[in-house]
């Protein structure tokens, strides 16, 4: 998959963490392709439960080694379990407060939470936050409020998507605020959608935001890893 997303002209992998269960392939990948493979450590919001307390500790141990490039993916995702939406929120504040401490980026999943993430969001404005809203699917008022609060908008398969909406207003938001992105294996941009989704499709992506823009496919994947490298620093 990586081999071809490269003759796709994908250069850069940027692997969001889930749980702790998963620190270990994601750094075996890293090892077999350390000058593109780029980490991040985290706790997902879909995985902050019973044991989140431990969970965030190993996101503290994680980042003690500086191995990693943002806090990501966390968030709040009330579309599984709206009953964890407490923890979430606490579990968001604090990773939060340790991506400041650090000096990281951090990676926002948000799904049927948007009042939620933007209230942690506006705790913590003003205070130098970065990163970026991952799989970006509001309205033109919440890509506004992203930006307000430090955010890039991650813009994926969704856009290709003749229900996805997001394309009725993208060119509303200048295109100094996005960054392309496949969130692989899931929400593959049209002629793929409903299959495996893989960072080779981001060619798609390009293609339909370089004709929202108006702009030159080539024009659009300079800008956009441009944006990428100020969010990450790679």
């Amino acid at each position: 998959m990586i081999q071809r997303a490269m003759v796709a002209g994908v250069e850069r992998f940027f692997i969001p963490a889930i749980d702790s269960t998963y620190t270990d392939g994601m750094r075996e990948l890293k090892k077999n392709y350390p000058e593109k493979v780029f980490l991040m450590t985290g706790l997902h919001p879909t995985h902050v439960k019973e044991n989140h307390i431990q969970e965030l500790q190993h996101v503290r141990e994680q980042l003690s080694t500086g191995d990693y490039i943002a806090i990501g993916e966390i968030g709040v995702d009330l579309y599984w379990d709206s009953s964890t939406r407490e923890i979430q929120m606490q579990a968001f504040h604090q990773q939060i407060e340790w991506a400041l401490e650090y000096e990281l980026p951090i990676v926002i999943h948000c799904r049927d939470a948007f009042e939620e993430v933007f209230e942690v969001l506006e705790a913590h404005q003003e205070k130098g936050l970065t990163g970026i809203f991952h799989c970006f699917t509001g309205t033109l008022e919440h890509a506004q409020l992203a930006i307000k609060y430090g955010m890039k908008l991650g813009i994926g398969g969704v856009v290709t998507f003749k229900n996805g909406k997001i394309d009725q207003f993208l060119n509303q938001i200048d295109i100094q605020h996005v960054v392309l992105e496949t969130d692989a294996p899931y929400l593959a941009p049209s002629p793929y959608r409903g299959k495996r989704n893989e960072s080779a499709y981001l060619s798609k992506v390009a293609q339909k935001v370089a004709e929202i823009y108006e702009l030159d496919i080539k024009e659009v994947a300079r800008i956009t890893t441009l944006n990428s490298r100020e969010v990450f620093h790679v």
